[in-house]
């Protein structure tokens, strides 16, 4: 059985980071993910994307990731349910990240709407051998582009 997701999209607002008793880091999330058709009046839908992320990668994406920023997500889809306040039982479906990928720069840094240098930096969790890829695993990792920029159509682009 296989349970993985690949998204890229943006980011609905700055990342929130929490500590569970137990003192472990988790950060949740929003990806607007763009639909590959547009609506009957012509305009671009998006998906919203819960993602949540744990310890050290949860401490990475608070501190770098915000608002606005194209960011690719690897990991799982996972569905919990819990019963709130009022008795009813509430589902929520959300991916559980593993590896993260800032796309481009900091918007705040460039000039011209972020076309100057690009940056990308990739962040995983969890065990060594499901998530830090060397070249000789490369066929496993859906984003490995040895160090160059990915190149991607604006029709692509969630916005």
């Amino acid at each position: 059985m296989l349970n993985r997701v690949i998204l890229i999209g943006r980011l609905t607002k700055d990342p929130e980071l929490r500590y569970t008793p137990a003192g472990v880091a988790v950060t949740q999330f929003t990806l607007a993910v763009d639909r590959p058709f547009t609506s009957q009046g012509g305009e671009r839908e998006a998906d919203f994307i819960p993602v949540v992320t744990w310890r050290q990668l949860a401490e990475t994406c608070a501190n770098y990731l915000r608002k606005g920023r194209l960011t690719a997500v690897e990991g799982r889809i996972q569905v919990r349910n819990y019963e709130n306040n009022e008795g009813r039982r509430v589902y929520v479906t959300e991916v559980i990240a593993d590896n993260v990928r800032f796309l481009e720069s900091n918007r705040e840094g460039g000039s011209g709407g972020g076309q100057g240098p690009r940056e990308e930096s990739s962040f995983g969790g969890g065990s060594r051998e499901n998530n830090n890829y060397s070249r000789s695993n490369s066929n496993q990792d859906p984003f490995f582009d040895d160090g160059k920029p990915i190149d991607i159509s604006d029709d692509d682009l969630p916005f």
